[in-house]
């Protein structure tokens, strides 16, 4: 184990151009690309329809509320994953730049929802029937509603209220945009496109079950949960887990041992629900649909990657350092990592990375992570590099780095 104190800091690279880092501005992410993407190709077939019918705008609203319901999908966000991994490391590293941005598809969840929502209103002003404009109205006031709450300033300071409208709300606007097909005389399109999204939403709570885990404490802070329960995950998927499934899921990143069945979930404490699960070790958790790919699923798109992680971030790194697929180097900063972790843990990941930068941020601070993560992106010829933090930290390594030219990823907080 090495700390930066026995490290000269490195200099960084000077930044791009103000072109280059226009385009690299958090406020033009790909994310953010990709609803306004959406929402340009509805503007189009608004311009060139002149003036829509109401069957037209319906059309349009079911069109657009399928993209925003299966762009989310277990299976949908794997396909993604994979199409986009695909490519090899010989193409241009601009290329595969781009697709590493994989993990933005929630802007098409977005521009669906907000273009679906315009063009139903549009269905309903214009809509002749009585009974299809009552249920068309309640339908709209739904649509507001979940829409409204997903906006940032709700979802952030109220996220287990988001979930649960946007779940119980999903569900009824689903029943509702039902009940309004039907009563307009629907055609097999409709039916047909409405009951794919419908089992689309289906499918993860058919695959809903109770499983035992087990559970080892080795702080306050930190609990390792076991689970073999007949599924071996692959490396950098997570899983949903829940103590009441009505009510709020949390995602954690799968950590499978290479020759081992089962995985862990590296599980720290980070609000009332995670607080309560360490606190209480629970016997049993309710699991639903599939294990999911996460952002770092993008390293093999790359001939070396450094990933940089702070606290729990360690969790979603842990498996991709222990599969080894992609040669890799670490960068871990926490505070006291034994004591928190445990011996175990912390021995495991310097087995396999004994090169890695473990920073103590109970004995030295905390650390300029954008140098830290330079340094070892330089001295290990890495070409991006994978940050696992909290928000404000993220946006620091994934910012600080790109617009100085370098392919850099993290998560975008968008659920």
């Amino acid at each position: 184990m090495t700390t930066s104190l026995e490290r000269r800091a490195a200099d960084l690279p000077p930044l791009t151009s103000p072109l280059r880092r226009l385009f690299k501005h958090p406020r033009l992410m790909h994310y953010n690309r990709l609803w306004a993407l959406v929402l340009l190709v509805n503007g189009l077939f608004l311009w060139t329809s002149w003036e829509p019918t109401t069957r037209t705008a319906g059309h349009a609203a079911l069109a657009n509320l399928a993209l925003a319901v299966l762009v989310r999908q277990q299976y949908v966000i794997n396909l993604l994953f994979r199409l986009a991994t695909w490519a090899p490391t010989s193409w241009p590293l601009k290329v595969r730049w781009t697709l590493g941005k994989v993990y933005h598809f929630g802007g098409l969840h977005v521009g669906g929802a907000a273009a679906g929502t315009a063009w139903f209103l549009a269905a309903v002003i214009s809509a002749p029937d009585t009974r299809q404009a009552v249920v068309g109205w309640a339908l709209l006031t739904l649509l507001a509603l979940v829409v409204g709450t997903a906006l940032p300033p709700f979802r952030s300071r109220r996220h287990d209220h988001f979930e649960k409208i946007h779940r119980f709300g999903g569900w009824a606007a689903l029943a509702l945009f039902w009940t309004h097909t039907l009563l307009s005389g629907p055609g097999p399109v409709e039916v047909t496109v409405l009951s794919v999204v419908t089992f689309s939403v289906a499918l993860p709570w058919l695959r809903l079950r109770k499983v035992a885990v087990r559970l080892e404490r080795p702080s306050p802070h930190v609990v390792l949960a076991r689970f073999d329960h007949g599924e071996t995950p692959f490396a950098g998927s997570s899983t949903a887990i829940s103590r009441s499934p009505l009510k709020e899921w949390h995602s954690f990143a799968n950590v499978p041992a290479p020759g081992e069945p089962g995985f862990r979930l590296t599980i720290s404490r980070a609000g009332d629900w995670t607080g309560a699960f360490i606190d209480d070790l629970p016997a049993r958790v309710w699991v639903k649909g599939i294990t999911t790919a996460g952002v770092a699923n993008i390293e093999t798109l790359f001939t070396k990657v450094v990933y940089v992680a702070t606290g729990s971030g360690i969790g979603p790194c842990l498996p991709h350092l222990l599969a080894a697929e992609v040669p890799s180097r670490l960068v871990w900063a926490t505070r006291d990592p034994r004591t928190t972790y445990g011996d175990a843990l912390v021995d495991e990941i310097l087995a396999v990375q004994p090169h890695a930068l473990v920073w103590d941020t109970s004995r030295h601070g905390k650390p300029d992570m954008v140098r830290l993560a330079y340094e070892a992106y330089r001295d290990f010829g890495a070409e991006a590099v994978i940050c696992i933090s909290n928000k404000k930290l993220t946006w620091q390594v994934v910012h600080g780095l790109e617009r100085r030219g370098i392919p850099a990823y993290g998560a975008i907080w968008d659920s």
